[in-house]
């Protein structure tokens, strides 16, 4: 099946090397490149893309703003040249799939639209060891306990902490990739997270992951 994405980015260079690079794919079509936030949140929404791969700081709407505004209609996929920890959080805040920097190479681009795509995140390696420190630091200083969930949606909940991919989550669980899926759907549900990231998150704050 082939990934859908809109690609908004204020630089033309950017969007055109980003749309070269995806364009290659065989599985990986853009429908849209848009050069401000305004554009993009449009694009979206009359296409309804898999996936929108969106700069953080653009024209009219950030890409922060564009997320927040249509994360419930695709995956979003934050590129920028600024790894800052505060954009970080807020880009996942607002229901990012993936966090990555520009110069993190054709592959882990390629990577994170699949990802996002399939449901997993994806943030550039440099970005993810301060992620799962403020996590973990946070985590001790809130204690929120989790809602009451079954033995299996507990196993999800601790691997996703440990940042297992679906796929990886299917082959330690010896569960079907659309079971996974569906613990997770329910689990974000019950959690009122809004991705994988909300739930690890979860996890450590309620002391699951110390058990």
């Amino acid at each position: 099946m082939t990934i859908t994405v809109v690609l908004a980015d204020d630089q033309e260079m950017v969007r055109t090397g980003f749309a070269m690079i995806l364009g290659a794919q065989d599985d990986i079509e853009v429908v849209a490149e848009c050069g401000d936030g305004v554009a993009a949140v449009e694009a979206i929404r009359r296409l309804r893309p898999d996936v929108a791969l969106l700069d953080i700081r653009m024209p009219r709407l950030s890409g922060l703003d564009v997320a927040a505004q249509v994360g419930a209609l695709t995956n979003v996929v934050v590129v920028t040249t600024f790894g800052h920890d505060e954009y970080v959080d807020q880009a996942l805040a607002a229901g990012a799939y993936g966090f990555l920097l520009k110069d993190s190479g054709p592959a882990l681009l390629v990577a994170a639209v699949r990802a996002a795509a399939a449901g997993d995140a994806l943030i550039s390696p440099e970005l993810t060891v301060p992620l799962l420190e403020r996590t973990r630091g946070q985590a001790h200083r809130t204690g929120r306990p989790l809602p009451d969930l079954s033995a299996r949606e507990l196993d999800v909940v601790r691997l996703v902490a440990r940042g297992r991919t679906n796929a990886e989550i299917c082959a330690e669980l010896h569960i079907a990739l659309g079971t996974v899926k569906a613990h997770l759907t329910s689990i974000q549900q019950r959690l009122d997270a809004r991705n994988r990231v909300e739930v690890a998150a979860r996890a450590w704050e309620s002391g699951l992951m110390d058990a």
